[in-house]
């Protein structure tokens, strides 16, 4: 008898982060960041998540489906070195791994049912829409929270590298743009920019540079000089 697949995905993500660039490197490093996994078939039961609301926080087991995948290497450069150092690929959360699964921790909004689906809203995201999810599994404070863990190079939340600040037409499409349709959209701009998303090797003394990323269907534009980052425009 042909027995299943070892996993196989009980989910998809369905995140205001439609593309690479811009999604967090941690999860809740932008709060505001919002979305919902969405339970497939046979999976989509409501007794698979019954008790599940009791829990504040979630664990979100998933692929990285969209990593370029070559040789196997045991070291990589985290963007929190700088891009610069070389640590081992178990030293670190890095999507190139031999075997491309992650692991998120986010703040669980609600669970609900609509039209048949079972959706799982969450917040603090740092999940690229779209993304297949392995499992769900709730956070448990006294097991999950180690009191006297250490960090390793990652001790600290990472400071805010940029001040953000809207330009007057970018304050304008904000005010045209829905709540309902877009939840929480400057706070996670201005998360997304104040960490700084551009790649560890750019040269930050260069003048007259724009960079975007898009969040759900909107194209954010932004530039940047010195410590300060401006966001220019934002369209669909």
């Amino acid at each position: 008898m042909e027995q299943p697949p070892l996993l196989t995905p009980i989910g998809t993500v369905h995140s205001c982060f439609t593309e690479k660039f811009g999604v967090p490197r941690q999860p809740g490093i932008v709060a505001e960041a919002v979305g919902h996994i969405e339970l497939i078939p046979p999976y989509n039961r409501a007794e698979a998540v019954r008790e599940l609301e009791g829990f504040s926080h979630i664990w979100v087991i998933f692929l990285f489906d969209r990593s370029t995948r070559g040789e196997w290497k045991p070291t990589v450069r985290p963007p929190r070195l700088g891009g610069n150092k070389k640590i081992g690929v178990f030293a670190s959360r890095s999507n190139f791994r031999p075997n491309p699964v992650g692991l998120s921790v986010v703040r669980l909004l609600s669970v609900s049912e609509e039209k048949g689906k079972i959706l799982i809203h969450v917040k603090g995201l740092d999940i690229l829409d779209g993304t297949p999810v392995l499992d769900i599994k709730p956070y448990i404070p006294y097991v999950d929270a180690v009191s006297d863990a250490t960090g390793g190079f990652a001790d600290h939340k990472p400071e805010p590298k940029l001040s953000v600040s809207f330009s007057p037409e970018a304050e304008q499409a904000l005010a045209r743009l829905s709540e309902t349709a877009y939840p929480n959209l400057k706070g996670i701009i201005t998360g997304v920019v104040e960490q700084d998303p551009r790649p560890a090797y750019y040269d930050t003394r260069k003048k007259d540079a724009s960079f975007g990323f898009c969040l759900w269907d909107l194209n954010i534009r932004w530039s940047a000089e010195g410590t300060h980052a401006t966001i220019t425009e934002i369209t669909r």
